[in-house]
């Protein structure tokens, strides 16, 4: 007989019963409070008695409080209860894309509801992994000192990063074109032995993917899959962060050789569609490529002389502006994105797809043609779930 050890990640990602259920009635009070006992126990579909236990158990320690009375038909009015707001705050971090030239990092501390009581944004330079984490504990030590908030009431540090997360070490490996650079000084255990405060690294896009599940989409929405542009999946199932056995689930990039080799399938280059792009979906790039063969367009007048000004930002402007330059290149673009969005949402069956990673403030013009290339390419029966 085979005995298959669980893997220890496993158990940081699977909730036990009790967790499930705190998790689930905290969530509709930040949601739906103040609300009555029998109005969660409805939404739940836990029984009336188990609803009461913990609720009584959160108003003892502090998360919820009572609020008032619901008007009555008739009979006993039913105490309303909502979540304390103030009992608890967190802080987040975002690192910023390692492979950009140049990316913002930024801090903030929220309430339990996801209230922002303070945020600051730092510019930084594109750095080796050990200085951005010089900067993240900077960072963090600045939001403390500026914000009004005990920390005896800060539960956890939250960090999210682009790249390729072990989460056994806390450690992540910086993905670029050029290669890969691993860095072995865990960002977790920096923070946690600093500041004496639980610390959560994850890969942004499936932050990402939690925050959109948590903010932005009904309870009911438990499938979902965010898109960092090209370079990145957030995946969430039956409401539930799925990471993977490590921690690095959602890499939809190829670990490609570092020595400029092609990798050959019965000698047919690898199809472009698994090499990444960028955040940009590798627009700014074809531009300025097309631009220096003479090709007239608006992006010419809008980047300035030597296309230095060039942005993701310029062409989507010039696209709105009627640019067929423009257009053409967040066309192909969208059909690129939306050959991998079909297959993921072949695999995976989600009920919502997001794009993120700023690409999508192209709007229509990326998502019409995206749409149509995940028609042609995705099952008539899962894409009509999304």
């Amino acid at each position: 007989m085979v005995v298959i050890k669980k893997h220890p990640v496993f158990n940081n990602h699977i909730l036990s019963d009790h967790k499930r259920k705190n998790f689930s009635i905290l969530e509709l009070l930040r949601r739906k409070g103040p609300i009555t006992r029998a109005d969660i126990s409805k939404a739940t579909d836990l029984n009336i008695v188990t609803v009461s236990n913990y609720v009584n158990s959160f108003i003892e320690k502090g998360l919820v409080s009572e609020s008032g009375m619901e008007p009555s038909s008739g009979g006993r009015r039913p105490s309303l209860v909502k979540l304390n707001e103030e009992s608890g705050y967190c802080i987040g971090i975002d690192l910023g894309n390692m492979d950009a030239k140049g990316s913002n990092m930024v801090a903030l501390i929220t309430d339990l509801s996801g209230r922002i009581i303070l945020k600051l944004k730092k510019f930084r330079q594109k750095e080796s992994i050990e200085r951005v984490i010089e900067r993240s504990v900077e960072l963090i030590e600045e939001l403390l000192k500026k914000n009004k908030v005990e920390k005896t009431k800060i539960r956890g540090v939250g960090i999210g990063i682009g790249g390729v997360i072990d989460e056994h070490l806390g450690t992540v490996r910086d993905t670029t074109k050029n290669g890969t650079r691993t860095s072995y000084v865990s960002i977790r255990s920096t923070i946690e032995q600093r500041f004496n405060l639980p610390a959560f690294l994850g890969n942004d896009a499936t932050f990402a993917a939690f925050g959109e599940k948590m903010h932005a989409l009904p309870m009911e929405v438990e499938d979902i899959v965010y898109m960092y542009s090209d370079v990145g999946t957030g995946i969430i199932i039956k409401g539930g962060i799925y990471c993977g056995a490590g921690g690095s689930a959602g890499e939809i990039r190829i670990n490609y050789p570092t020595n400029g080799d092609y990798i050959s399938l019965s000698n047919t280059p690898l199809p472009c569609y698994l090499l990444p792009a960028g955040v940009d979906l590798g627009i700014v790039n074809q531009a300025e490529k097309i631009l220096q063969e003479g090709v007239e367009s608006l992006l010419k007048e809008f980047s300035g002389e030597g296309l230095k000004n060039l942005s993701i930002d310029l062409i989507i402007e010039a696209a709105r502006s009627g640019d067929g330059l423009a257009i053409e290149l967040v066309e192909d673009a969208a059909v690129n994105l939306g050959v991998r969005v079909a297959y993921l949402i072949n695999l995976f069956n989600p009920e919502a797809v997001i794009i993120g990673g700023g690409i999508e403030k192209a709007g229509s013009l990326l998502l019409e043609p995206l749409r149509r290339t995940v028609r042609k390419w995705a099952f008539e029966e899962s894409a009509n779930v999304v």
